[in-house]
Parts: structure tokens; sequence; C-alpha cells
């Protein structure tokens, strides 16, 4: 099944959190909060301004972004886990690093 959200929300599916802590502890699935990252999976068109005209999202497919905790409505497409939510939800996206240290 395919899904297409409507004017400015966006589908978004949660990345799973580090299974260890930086000093190699284990932490359970009923310890782990739920992940405030995700990746950006359907968009739609945008919303209208007061002109009428749509006004395009700032986010794209294939986007990695950060939310709030209580952002968004869990839904379940195919069995699969995903958020819906309102652009205004997304506090920012994670740019990959594209800077490496040159050896002197």
């Amino acid at each position: 099944m395919t899904f297409r959200p409507l004017h400015d929300r966006i589908l978004v599916r949660r990345v799973d959190s580090e299974e260890k802590t930086k000093g190699g502890i284990i932490i359970p699935d009923t310890a782990k909060e739920k992940p405030q990252e995700g990746e950006v999976i359907a968009v739609g068109p945008g919303a209208r301004n007061e002109q009428g005209q749509i006004q395009a999202l700032d986010v794209k497919v294939g986007d990695r972004i950060l939310f709030g905790k209580w952002s968004g409505t869990e839904i379940k497409i195919d069995g699969e886990d995903l958020l819906i939510m309102k652009e205004s939800d997304v506090m920012g996206v994670i740019e990959a690093r594209v800077a490496e240290k040159k050896a002197a």
C-alpha cells in the first residue's frame, strides 16, 4: 500500500536508538525511550499561504530529522509502526558530516 500525506504533513519511520551506552551497558527494550530521530518516507505537497499558493515543505523524502518526544500520531501501515506529523513538529534536519580530518 502507498500512503500520501496531505498538506504540510510528513510520514516518518523512527530510527532505532543505540542498544548500548558508551560505557558498554546494554539497555533492555523495556527501559528504552522511543527515539526522537526518524527518516522521512513521504511528504505532502505543502500548506497554502494567504494568497492560496502552495508553500513547499523544507523537508524531503530521505531526510533524517529530529522531532519532539510527543510529536505526531502513531499509525501502522503494512505492519510497520510509523508517525505522521506536521512539518512544524520537526526541530531540524540532521545532515551527514562531510568534513574529514586531513592528515597534517
